[in-house]
């Protein structure tokens, strides 16, 4: 359809498209996936909305289509009445809605704006910008190098910048103190806020170390002098830390466990075969200096390890090896998780002993040793409809599916052992969906620590929502299959919902 005259003195965009009758608005549904519909109650209700859309269409060019339907006009009223809109009933006389993959979507509700608008279109399911929270208005919010290079040359302030991605969960969690802070501090200070997730920002990255996300770099006179890490994150820290800003303090070391005093017995790559053949009854645990179950289980173990020294008719000693040092050893045992118990007898391993984990079972099982149960297949080695991820397949994966359900998990994990259940039975009620999916990833193997740092799990197990790839929510509900299922069925009622609405029926 052609355009009013005004609209061309308006210099609004040909790639808007007027749309009045029913069956061109059909064809548009069945040839664009992702249209925004502008309906307005007149052609001068539409002006200033034109204006921006013009832009917008431009941004969005070959990923997404603006499209206008004046309700004022007679033809283009049967179409409205059609699709049950009415721009009169809105303040400003227009409407905004969403049609995805030839259905209606959503209403915009998001900022008017053409960098929500455009973000929105590029991406109609993520959430919305940061910008758009009202509580972040004392956030400098910076979208480019450009405004960047800006920013730093032209504030005399001192200024804090958190490079952030928009999915990073310790990020979401850290942003409600980022603005704060902001607001109590405007006018001495300046927090600003860059997504510096896309790869157009590499070069930002690398000048700024930013290995990870949130990164937040302290800068004055557009030097940048410090990242502040390793300090609270409250508004309160953040006020603290400005008043004196200062390098990031440096991690206590730990003392070495071979170096605290205890009788347990410290090997290495050199001892450790000579140490084996003299003692005929060996019990060896592999260790790391950062494994919290090994730090909780090594009080057990020194006091079985003291029962044993005292002992008049001992059955046994208790040895060490710390596996990130005697990296010889742990390849040649096959460490790959911990801690890892293994039986040694007349210096030959015998025996791996997952279930010894007290002093009383140590000190029972050395009295009588014997081969232990066979282990429980892992998860991921049994038949079920939970899809395992690792770190490189992840983001790729999560593509795919418009409702996953990921849970975050570490084999040893009581709380995981008790959800794994109901979260398998609940993935099975499902399999069936296409567009759902219930995954796993096990954050206690090596390639998917950062993954599971970089998704903002703290603690196991870690429930979080994703959309077609993007974090949306962690899951908090109840861990019972009920729980589970309730959840994604929520979600299903409401894409129905979606696709049944009224606007839908033309």
């Amino acid at each position: 359809a052609f355009l009013p005259a005004f609209v061309y003195s308006l210099k609004i965009s040909p790639l808007i498209e007027k749309i009045s009758d029913h069956k061109d608005f059909k064809k548009l549904l069945r040839t664009r996936n992702n249209i925004l519909v502008l309906c307005s109650k007149s052609a001068a209700a539409a002006e200033s909305s034109l204006r921006l859309l013009s832009s917008v269409a431009q941004e969005v060019k070959g990923r997404g289509t603006i499209s206008w339907i004046d309700c004022g006009d007679t033809e283009s009223r049967k179409l409205c009445k059609k699709m049950k809109v009415d721009p009169n009933s809105k303040e400003k006389g227009v409407e905004l809605l969403h049609y995805k993959d030839g259905a209606f979507h959503t209403e915009y509700n998001r900022a008017v704006t053409l960098k929500s608008i455009v973000a929105f279109l590029k991406d109609p399911e993520g959430a919305p910008l940061w910008e758009e929270n009202p509580e972040a208005k004392d956030v400098v919010h910076v979208d480019n190098e450009k405004e960047l290079r800006r920013l730093l040359k032209k504030e005399d302030k001192p200024l804090l910048m958190m490079f952030y991605a928009p999915w990073c969960g310790v990020c979401k969690r850290m942003m409600p103190s980022y603005q704060q802070a902001a607001t109590e501090l405007k006018g001495k200070y300046v927090l600003a806020g860059m997504n510096v997730y896309s790869a157009e920002f590499e070069r930002i990255k690398e000048e700024y170390n930013v290995r990870g996300y949130p990164t937040i770099c302290y800068f004055e006179k557009g030097k940048f002098l410090f990242h502040f890490e390793n300090y609270g994150a409250t508004a309160a820290d953040i006020a603290e830390w400005l008043k004196n800003p200062q390098a990031p303090k440096p991690q206590a070391p730990e003392t070495p466990w071979a170096d605290e005093e205890n009788v347990v017995y410290h090997l290495t790559d050199e001892d450790f075969d000579k140490f084996i053949k003299d003692h005929p009854s060996v019990l060896v645990m592999f260790h790391a200096p950062w494994c919290g179950h090994c730090k909780k289980m090594k009080p057990e173990y020194e006091k079985a390890a003291e029962f044993l020294h005292v002992a008049s008719d001992s059955p046994g000693v208790l040895a060490a090896v710390d596996a990130t040092v005697n990296k010889a050893l742990a390849e040649r045992y096959h460490i790959s998780g911990f801690p890892t118990l293994k039986y040694f007898k007349d210096g030959e391993e015998k025996y791996t002993l997952p279930h010894l984990r007290t002093k009383a079972k140590i000190i029972d099982w050395l009295q009588n040793p014997e081969a232990p149960p066979p282990p429980e297949p892992a998860w991921e080695e049994k038949q079920t409809s939970v899809i395992h991820l690792a770190g490189e397949d992840f983001r790729e994966s999560l593509k795919k599916k418009k409702h996953t359900l990921v849970m975050f998990y570490a084999p040893w994990c009581p709380h995981c052992k008790n959800a794994i259940p109901h979260f398998t039975t609940a993935a099975e009620v499902f399999k069936e969906d296409r567009k759902i999916a219930y995954a796993a990833v096990d954050c206690a193997k090596e390639q998917n620590h950062d993954l599971c740092k970089q998704e903002g799990v703290d603690g196991y197990p870690t429930f979080n929502y994703y959309n077609y790839g993007k974090f949306v929510e962690k899951y908090t509900g109840e861990r019972g299959e009920s729980g589970f299922t309730t959840f994604m069925r929520t979600l299903r009622e409401k894409d129905h919902e979606r696709v049944g609405k009224k606007k839908d029926e033309l």
